[in-house]
């Protein structure tokens, strides 16, 4: 089965996000900030990662390069409803980080979903 992570502070989004993705058979994973996302992962390594990008304790960005630096093969998705900066920027920063997809909130759910079914299937065909 394959194992995704989902960390954002927003409850009802990290929830919809994990029930969205159980429905499609995989297993999720959730945390509500990025400050255990390191040993999470290093724990229980996942197909992908979906993190929000303003959070509190530690936002997405380090996160996202902390996940990446130990662990280069990491597939990450970026989602941003923005902050005190626009989501646009705040996804462009992760794009530049070299996350595979980024989306703004809210998000077509469709399009998350393929974006997960095509970063595990790549992930297998390697």
């Amino acid at each position: 089965m394959k194992r995704v992570l989902v960390i954002d502070d927003d409850d009802q989004i990290r929830n919809l996000i994990s029930i969205m993705l159980e429905r499609e058979g995989y297993e999720v994973d959730q945390l509500n900030d990025g400050m255990n996302a390191y040993q999470q992962y290093a724990a229980h390594p996942y197909d992908v990662v979906i993190t929000d990008i303003i959070m509190p304790e530690k936002e997405g960005l380090e996160t996202i390069m902390e996940i990446r630096h130990a662990f280069p093969s990491c597939k990450v998705i970026a989602i941003s409803g923005g902050g005190r900066i626009s989501p646009t920027d705040c996804l462009a920063m992760a794009k530049h980080l070299g996350v595979e997809y980024t989306f703004p909130k809210p998000f077509e759910r469709s399009a998350l979903i393929e974006a997960v079914k095509q970063l595990t299937e790549s992930a297998q065909s390697i």
